[in-house]
Order: structure tokens, then sequence, then C-alpha cells
């Protein structure tokens, strides 16, 4: 089996107690790796070095090119060892060898190449006085960066997170999800490959509450924490973080809502829309799992769209014809698992799916629900989407709107004022129309309501990584 540490002050070490645990690839459900099992103290020790690293060492006082051009150095090698990450993540938590080849690493070399070039590029403000003052904005590196990451996008989230933290001259402790710790360590070598001083990024593995999730959100010596996951998760974190007044980014849970109007070309639809639900085994925040269908097209949407999820190849991840693999663990199995059980008694019907083989479940069609039932307004974070009608635009609003969350949406209209009245009426973070899951980095990310405080991406990310000053001089 491979084996990996946490990453602290440079070197890769054991636990301070020499504990370690499994992590278990979900297609075998046997053990693939050995991983340092760190505690609050190892949490600790990194916070103290990346604290030292940022008050006495080079990289918050190197100049923009000299940052970039280290994180550049990591984007390489990231593309270089595309390979090794791809299949670390695979093992870690079943995601198709395809998506995390194709799309999670390129993505996040992407991620550290753009945020080294948006530091560098983007302007400070000027602000012209009366009576002989000038007045300016710097933005000066917030400190201590606590980054907390999700086990769905292992190694792209995590980058999400690190590369903005790194480019404004933070240093960072990094802790991934327990499910998926392997490319968050592989992550760290090659930084320190890069040339990255020891101290400015550290990894330490282990559990939230109670360890080193709690310590690290704790600690008076955080300046910043970064967090993606569950909503209830977000809420403790926001809890302790309030006792030393630390900002925080919370990117949490979501039921994104996925109108089809009856104008939409459905087709074009379909394919987004199954993409939006079942990639990743729909273990995405921002699944559009509320699929709500204009009434004079429901019937015929609903056999396209059930079509193609038949058509779904589930299987081996590591293979590359599997478009579906199996869920993150058994824990999570047994979850997603329950939720179809609940819409079944709540007197739902399963159009098609189910739960398959080992801890995969198919790709499922769930009809027959109501707007409040649990299967309609919870996440479930797996391959299930809710099919609901509407009957005209001020419905669909409505309906989209009608759950706690508020993370994302998408719509399909020829359209274009509807497209536009719609968006502007969905109270959500991101709406994409006609398309799914396209990003620009420099547009703003993160959720309404019970999915998130804070937004992240270009200047967004900038506000929070650093702490804005003003400066006035006089020039009389």
């Amino acid at each position: 089996m491979e084996s990996f540490g946490h990453v602290i002050a440079g070197e890769e070490v054991a636990s301070a107690d020499g504990t370690g645990f499994e992590s278990v690839d979900p297609w075998t459900r046997e053990p693939w790796a050995t991983v340092a099992l760190g505690s609050a103290g190892d949490a600790d020790r990194a916070v103290r070095v990346a604290r030292s690293a940022f008050d006495e060492g080079p990289w918050p006082r190197m100049n923009f090119a000299e940052r970039g051009a280290i994180l550049h150095r990591l984007a390489d090698l990231l593309e270089e060892h595309v390979g090794e990450l791809a299949a670390a993540d695979t093992s870690d938590m079943g995601k198709p060898i395809t998506q995390t080849a194709g799309h999670d690493v390129p993505r996040a070399a992407r991620n550290f190449r753009f945020f080294a070039d948006h530091a560098q590029l983007t302007p400070n403000e000027t602000f012209p006085m009366p009576a002989g003052h000038h007045a300016f904005t710097q933005y000066d590196p917030a400190g201590v960066v606590a980054a907390i990451a999700p086990w769905n996008f292992p190694l792209m989230m995590a980058s999400w997170k690190v590369a903005p933290a790194l480019a404004w001259g933070n240093t960072v402790v990094l802790k991934p999800a327990e499910q998926s710790p392997a490319s968050a360590t592989i992550l760290a070598r090659l930084a320190l490959e890069a040339g990255l001083p020891p101290g400015v990024l550290n990894v330490v593995h282990g559990f939230g509450p109670d360890s080193v999730g709690q310590a690290l959100t704790e600690s008076p010596l955080v300046d910043r924490i970064t967090f993606t996951g569950e909503s209830t998760t977000g809420r403790l974190i926001s809890r302790a973080a309030a006792a030393n007044l630390t900002p925080v980014s919370l990117e949490l849970g979501g039921k994104g809502a996925n109108i089809v109007f009856a104008d939409a070309d459905l087709d074009h639809a379909v394919r987004w829309s199954i993409q939006a639900v079942f990639s990743n085994s729909g273990q995405v925040c921002l699944a559009g799992s509320r699929l709500y269908v204009q009434r004079e097209v429901y019937d015929e949407f609903l056999a396209k769209f059930t079509a193609a999820a038949d058509a779904l190849v589930i299987g081996d991840p590591k293979d590359p014809a599997t478009e579906v693999g199996p869920l993150s663990s058994r824990e999570h199995f047994t979850k997603v698992a329950g939720y179809l059980d609940i819409a079944t008694g709540a007197g739902a019907r399963l159009h098609t799916g189910g739960v398959g083989e080992g801890w995969t479940v198919r790709p499922t069609v769930v009809v027959g629900a109501g707007q409040h039932d649990r299967v309609t307004q919870e996440e479930i974070f797996g391959p299930v989407v809710v099919v609901l009608p509407f009957d005209g635009e001020a419905d669909a609003v409505a309906l989209a709107n009608d759950t706690p969350y508020g993370l994302n949406a998408m719509l399909f209209t020829r359209d274009l004022s509807r497209a536009h009245r719609v968006a502007r009426a969905l109270r959500v973070g991101t709406v994409w129309a006609n398309c799914f899951f396209v990003r620009d980095l420099r547009a703003p990310f993160g959720g309404a309501k019970n999915s998130g405080v804070g937004r992240e991406g270009g200047t967004y990310s900038r506000e929070f990584f650093t702490e804005p000053k003003a400066v006035i001089m006089e020039i009389s």
C-alpha cells in the first residue's frame, strides 16, 4: 500500500503519536493507502509553523512576480504528474479516471496559473483628493489561512483555496477530507519541488470534530478560514471562528433547481441536465437535483432524459469507459440509498435507477414526489434527481426559490428576455442559462441562504485573502 504523511515545515512526517488510518478504494472496498492520522497537536504545530513562515519568512515579502513564477512552476508540475494525481483522487473517492485526469487535475493547474497572474496584474485603486492629499489602496496578505477542502473534488477544490491564498502572500494549513487525503500530500510535495519555502504550505490529515478541523477553526493564530462542505459543519465553523473574530468563507450545500421551459432545445437540455446531476455520481454541491419541466413538454423531456440516464456506463472508475462510479464510502452509500427508501415511502416512484452493486447507486429519476418532500428539499449528494412539472415562468421561479439552499440554478430556454428575467429572480449565487458548470475564475462564486457566506474568485478572492489598506498621503 502507498503511504501519505502530513507535510509540515517542508517535511513529510508521521503524526506525533504515530497513529494512522487506511484510505479505502470505494470500488474494490479494500484499503489502498495508509495515511497519518493527525490530532489537535499536529494541527497546532502546523499552524505555528505557518505563523512563523508568515511573520519571519520570505514568502509574504516576495514581490508578485517572484511568487507567481513559483506558482507557475507548481502548475507545470501538476500537469507533469497528472497520472499520479488523477489516480490518487480516483482511488480515494471513486471518481471516474476520465474526470480526474481530463478535468480535475488540469483545472487545478489552471487555478494556480490564473491566481498567480491575477495577483500580479490586478490594479490598486487611487483616489485624487483636494487640499494636497492623495489616497490609494494596497492589499496586504491576511496571514495564516486554514483551508478545509471537500472530498468530492479533492485536488481541484484544494487548489481553488490554496492558489489565491498563496498568490496574495499568505501561508496555508490545508486539511483535506479524510475520505480523500492522497492528492493533498502530493500537492505539497510538488509545491516544495517548485520552490515554495518550507512552512508556506502545510498539510495535516485527520478528522473534523474534536480533532484537526476543530483545532484549526478555533486557533487564535489563524487569520482566515475557507471551507467547502455541508451546511451543518459550516455553522459549527462559524461559531468557532466567531470566538476569535476570524473571517470565514463558506461554500456549503446545495439543492440546485434546473428549469426546462417548453421552448428549450430539449436534446440540448437533456445533455446538460444529465451532466448536471449524474457527473461524479451526483456528488456535486452544484448538482441540478431538482429538475422542473414545463408541463407541455414534461412527458417528452422525461422520456429523453430517462433514456440518456439509462445509457450511462456504470463500473470501475479506473476504466476509461466508465461514466458513473461508486459513491465515496460505505457511510455515504448508506445515506444515499436511504433517501430512495424515504422517497418511495412518501409515495414517490423510482422511474429508473436504484441501488446497484457494491457502493453504487444507478442514475435514479424520481417522479411523483411533492415539492416539500424530503427528497425534494434535502441535499442527497448522489445520482438522484427529482423531476416535477411546472405551469409557467412565475411558477417555475417560485418552485426554484422554495428551498433552504441558494447555491446555483440552471435554466433552458430560447427566449433571451426570459433568461434574463428568471436569472434575476432566482435567489442563488450562480445561474447557468443553457449550460452547466462553465466557470470564469474572475466571477464571484458562493451561495445564498444555507449555501454559504461570502464569495471567492478574482477580486473577491483578493478581498478575502488580504487586508485591504487605505493610505492617505500629504503631497503639498
